[in-house]
């Protein structure tokens, strides 16, 4: 299974979610049908999707207390979907190591894009990975 088309598909559909105001589950079965995703990587995705918009507005609260000075309406519509995808999977995903999650998204910012996303991506995710790490030695 590949674990990143699931990221990728889950993007994909949060993105057409918010931004097309297209209904989540449409939206999930349209990309993987388009794009002829595997069961497997399906069901991670749907998995992702659901977590995030369970859990989005913890999550955004999160994004926009680690984006300082940045107002989570003013990131461009893929990085903020990005950043809940990770921050979804560092926060209520524990079977995915910090790391894995972070490299994910980073590598979904520079084909999505940028390098300057990426950049931006993964001091706030570093961020968040530092204040967790430290939370756990305290």
């Amino acid at each position: 299974m590949s674990r990143r088309l699931g990221r990728e598909t889950a993007l994909q559909t949060l993105f057409q979610h918010e931004l097309g105001r297209v209904d989540l589950q449409f939206a999930l079965t349209y990309t993987c049908e388009e794009f002829s995703v595997s069961e497997q990587a399906a069901q991670f995705a749907r998995n992702l999707v659901e977590g995030v918009e369970k859990n989005r507005e913890a999550i955004d609260h999160t994004i926009g207390r680690l984006a300082v000075e940045w107002n989570l309406s003013r990131l461009a519509n893929v990085d903020r979907n990005l950043l809940r995808l990770a921050v979804y999977e560092i926060l209520y995903s524990p079977e995915v190591p910090n790391n894995v999650a972070i490299n994910e998204a980073l590598e979904l910012a520079k084909i999505y894009s940028g390098e300057e996303a990426a950049k931006f991506i993964n001091g706030i995710l570093g961020q968040l990975a530092r204040e967790l790490q430290n939370q756990v030695q305290s």
